[in-house]
């Protein structure tokens, strides 16, 4: 079972995190992340839930109840900031792996009923850009990097 508290976004470390620490921040933003997609169009339909915990369960190797899928999408914290801040403040600790991880992962969700809203593709690019992936980094491009001389 998953950790409902999301302590790994609200304190963001005052050090670099560890590998666990790591982990949980990802666990975390991600859970915001998918379940806030839920209610990106106004309309939480159970089966934007069960897709956002087939998700979860897929990326994260954890299950979470749809109880707690949707909590994470009404948190009390959005009243302390916006997602925006919430997670260009947890970016700025996250992997650069972890990050495409979850807006890729967000893809997943947005696409469940094989429409995608206005309303999704704004939240879509909204937590791109709080999370500041650029377009190359999301599709998975990386610059080969080489190394002269040997």
């Amino acid at each position: 079972m998953a950790s409902g508290k999301l302590s790994s976004v609200l304190k963001l470390f005052d050090n670099d995190p560890t590998a666990e620490e790591q982990a949980e921040l990802k666990r975390e933003v991600m859970l915001l992340v998918l379940a806030r997609a839920t209610a990106a169009d106004t309309n939480i339909k159970d089966v934007e839930i069960e897709k956002v915990r087939e998700v979860l369960a897929a990326h994260l190797d954890t299950d979470f109840d749809a109880s707690e899928v949707r909590v994470a999408a009404n948190s009390e914290l959005y009243e302390r900031a916006p997602l925006k801040k919430i997670l260009s403040t947890s970016a700025a600790r996250m992997r650069d792996e972890d990050k495409v991880e979850t807006i890729k992962a967000l893809a997943e969700v947005i696409n469940v009923d094989g429409r995608v809203s206005a309303l999704e593709i704004a939240f879509f690019n909204d937590v791109a850009n709080a999370m500041s992936l650029t377009p190359a980094e999301i599709m998975g491009l990386q610059q080969e990097v080489s190394v002269r001389g040997s």
